[in-house]
């Protein structure tokens, strides 16, 4: 990477286009989430044909994501990340368009890979950003992930009410999106590699430093995914609430993750991201406690929202992590993701497995597990020790702040 001189309003500017680019691709998660049951009728699929579809989403951001490196030293970050957000906004019509199991898989596969590159070259620039102004910033970044898919995921529920086809919403959806995403883009660092720099390999292992924290990371997502898809399931089948008390706790579960997220920066700039980190597993630990001797349906909503608002900057905090740890911070990126996303994908159906032979309460003490496995092992994501707590790396010459 060239060590180019940045003024300090450009890097500012950069990190509100980022910013916008993070919300563009929650955005368009949230449209496709809130219009399975359409694409799942269109398609004629039963449950788990539905949830073998669904899966190959994961197994193409896994291909692809190590891709995304080797595109942006090919074109540079800005042109890249142009590409790569519009590959993804536009992607969102295909599953709409697949009309049986076959080409439904082909199209959440490609959806999915082009969700991954993107997801890869945002945070790779997330990280140059927080490099550059020397505090955490990717905490607010997912932050703004979570509000665009809130944002689209109201917009569907909107599309689904009315009873629009799903192909005429996620086309519209993909135009405007695309429009939003292509401008933020243009206003992102252009980060160019060096003259002598080698291309990343297009599939390469991670590093070690991106295995351990990928491994932080794992445990999180875990979380979240169980939380995601089971708690309603939890509300209404052990403590047999109503179908809206149980969509309210997933609702609670999301917006304190996306609030802890917004506010994170905060709190990982004044203690440091392995305080954080440990501070953010005892919390969800003590939520998994509360879910799983809850008595009452109070006790378990709180317990949810405990858990989100734990996990909330654990991912955040470990792609950073991961983009401090070397000299490629695209393919440690890469590495982390690929180890979330299996984390995304094994957690639902694992869950239901251990449902299914015992019950949801100890499908949660694992997720209550792993959530202690968050405090204990916090200490991978150590990127500089400064004054006797972590901080995020800075770089040897700091971006000049021209104010007084």
């Amino acid at each position: 990477m060239k060590d180019v001189g940045y003024e300090h309003r450009e890097v500012k500017r950069a990190r509100y286009a980022v910013a916008a680019v993070f919300t563009v691709h929650g955005a368009v998660t949230g449209s496709f989430a809130t219009r399975v049951p359409w694409i799942q009728d269109h398609a004629s699929l039963g449950a788990g044909q539905l949830g073998f579809a669904l899966a190959f989403g994961a197994f193409g951001a896994s291909c692809a994501m190590p891709l995304a490196g080797r595109i942006s030293h090919r074109f540079g970050s800005r042109t890249a990340l142009r590409g790569l957000i519009a590959l993804w906004t536009l992607s969102l019509t295909l599953p709409s368009l697949a009309p049986n199991l076959y080409t439904l898989c082909l199209a959440i596969f490609a959806y999915g890979a082009s969700s991954g590159m993107a997801d890869v070259a945002m945070n790779a620039l997330g990280v140059e950003v927080e490099r550059l102004l020397g505090k955490s910033i990717m905490s607010g970044l997912h932050g703004m992930w979570s509000a665009g898919a809130l944002t689209g995921s109201a917009a569907g529920t909107l599309a689904a009410h009315l009873g629009a086809d799903a192909r005429l919403h996620f086309t519209l959806a993909a135009a405007t999106l695309t429009a939003f995403g292509v401008l933020a883009a243009g206003w992102v660092l252009d980060v160019q590699p060096a003259d002598d720099e080698e291309p990343p390999p297009r599939f390469a292992l991670p590093p070690r430093p991106a295995l351990l924290i990928g491994a932080v990371g794992f445990c999180a997502v875990f979380a979240e995914g169980a939380s995601l898809d089971w708690s309603a399931v939890f509300l209404r089948n052990r403590m047999d609430t109503s179908a809206a008390v149980a969509a309210a706790t997933t609702t609670g579960f999301m917006l304190t993750m996306a609030i802890a997220r917004i506010s994170g920066d905060a709190v990982v700039n004044r203690f440091g991201a392995v305080r954080t980190v440990r501070a953010g597993g005892v919390l969800a630990a003590l939520g998994g406690l509360l879910i799983v001797l809850a008595g009452y349906p109070v006790v378990a909503m709180t317990g949810f929202a405990l858990m989100g608002l734990g996990i909330a900057v654990v991912v955040p905090l470990c792609f950073a992590a991961a983009g401090h740890a070397g000299p490629n911070p695209s393919q440690a990126i890469a590495g982390v993701a690929t180890i979330t996303y299996t984390s995304g994908l094994i957690a639902p159906s694992l869950i239901g497995g251990v449902a299914q032979a015992t019950s949801l309460v100890v499908s949660f003490c694992v997720v209550t597990a792993l959530a202690c496995g968050l405090a204990v092992f916090a200490g991978v994501l150590r990127t500089a020790e400064r004054g006797g707590r972590t901080e995020v790396s800075r770089p040897a010459a700091a971006v000049p702040d021209p104010r007084p």
